[in-house]
């Protein structure tokens, strides 16, 4: 394949700054952009040791001081050649660096080529390659380790087991019908209803990671309610460890929802701060209300803010109404390190103060408790909808094979039901491959990576 080039590191200041090649020719374009200390060719250093150089600019003249590092292939990331120069994080340097490489031969790498390339090369599968940038953009250590985990093959590991399976049972079945004469080993109804049994239950346990990987990847969508004055964005703050809201004695300054991500007992929360529910004075704060009531439509948590200090009023029991419709509720009695009012809704309430931080560490072990991590290891856990829908078609095929045993139908019919099921797991790791599909996949990443 063509040479391919990029900045893998962020374009702002940094300590180090990396430039990636990879493709025909690498060592090549590279020996035009790297002088060594050592007066050898880079084509001639030895392999994935650091080398220290100079790196040159279109002019020929050095742009900085750097490390390089050669990979032959096959034993690289892309399975190519491949080659990364160490850099001063400049964005100036990193710039002037890729445009020489770029005049050396090499072209501008697309987004994610370089690891589609190891894809392409057999060196990742789909389920490794989109662990990659789930690995990237991971916001919790729970995240990080099941990416990881996928990104070693735990999960193509265990859908190769389950694809091996069902594929010998197939071509055992072909085997039997294109030679009646051989003496083949038939299939037997209670051998292939134990396998598709086996198949199904795997598929099914591993289906119902979904919802854990969703909250892995994306976070719990999370409404902060309550009515005005009584501390829900002083809750925000203190939970986002900053003061990202404006928090005033006046009630009502809140007056549109504020999104933030915050890991709350280790689980990566996307809190809504909304408007206080109550009868709007103006249009704008009654479209701040309007706003609040979607974001609990819209929340599988919500935070239910009580004002400890005073009585419940019916403005409370208002913004209570709208919590309940949320499948999970926690009920803070915000404001502890001020006298507390008597009386509440008859239902436990976590005493805090988001101004000292009292009951935070109880807060963050209630939502720990609502979101376990489950019992499915890391690196076993769905975390996207490509992989889930994938599992889902290849499950219900299955289910149809084994009804169609059941109803006594001929093991051909079974056996189409069970070709479903293997090309929808090839689907999965991309034994089956579709480029529309592969496209998709590599359209999430950066450039560089």
């Amino acid at each position: 394949m063509d040479p391919i080039a990029a900045i893998s590191t962020g374009n702002t200041l940094s300590a180090v700054g990396i430039l990636r090649v990879s493709g025909d020719n690498c060592f090549a374009v590279c020996d035009k952009v790297f002088r060594a200390n050592n007066n050898r060719p880079f084509s001639a250093q030895p392999p994935r040791e650091m080398v220290l150089g100079a790196l040159l600019g279109t002019d020929g003249q050095p742009l900085d001081q750097i490390l390089a590092v050669r990979f032959p292939g096959p034993r690289s990331y892309t399975g190519e050649d491949c080659a990364e120069f160490h850099c001063h994080g400049s964005p100036v340097v990193l710039a002037e660096g890729l445009r020489a490489l770029f005049a050396a031969g090499a072209r501008q790498a697309g987004r994610g080529e370089f690891t589609k390339r190891a894809f392409l090369n057999g060196h990742l599968d789909l389920t490794q390659a989109e662990a990659v940038i789930d690995l990237i953009e991971a916001e919790t250590a729970a995240a990080a380790r099941n990416a990881v985990e996928q990104l070693g093959g735990s999960l193509r590991g265990t859908m190769e087991a389950v694809y091996d399976r069902l594929l010998n049972v197939a071509s055992q079945f072909y085997a039997v019908v294109d030679y009646p004469d051989e003496d083949i080993e038939d299939l037997r109804r209670e051998d292939m209803l134990q396998l598709l049994s086996e198949a199904e239950a795997r598929l099914s346990g591993l289906l119902a990671t979904f919802d854990r990987g969703k909250i892995l990847r994306q976070g719990v969508p999370t409404a902060i309610l309550g009515t005005p004055n009584v501390g829900k964005s002083s809750l925000l703050n203190a939970l986002l460890g900053r003061e990202r809201a404006i928090v005033t004695d006046i009630p009502g300054t809140t007056r549109d929802t504020i999104e933030e991500k915050a890991v709350v007992g280790g689980v990566l929360l996307r809190l809504i701060d909304t408007a206080g529910i109550r009868d709007a004075a103006d249009e704008v704060e009654r479209l701040g209300v309007e706003r609040s009531l979607a974001a609990a439509a819209g929340a599988e948590l919500a935070l239910l803010v009580l004002d400890g200090s005073r009585e419940l009023t019916d403005a409370d029991r208002s913004a209570l109404e709208a919590a309940q419709r949320v499948p999970r509720l926690l009920i803070l009695r915000n404001k502890s390190d001020l006298p507390q009012a008597s009386g509440g809704f008859g239902r436990p309430a976590l005493p805090i103060s988001a101004r000292t931080g009292e009951g935070l560490p109880e807060l963050e072990a209630a939502v720990a408790a609502l979101f376990p991590a489950g019992e499915a290891p890391s690196g076993h856990i769905l975390t996207n909808a490509r992989q889930a829908e994938a599992v889902s078609r290849a499950l219900a095929a299955l289910r149809g094979a084994k009804e169609a045993l059941a109803s006594g139908l001929t093991p051909d019919a079974v056996l189409t039901d069970v070709e479903t099921a293997v090309s929808a797991l090839g689907e999965l790791t991309g034994r089956t491959l579709r480029e529309d599909l592969v496209g998709r996949i590599f359209e999430r990443f950066c450039v560089g990576k």
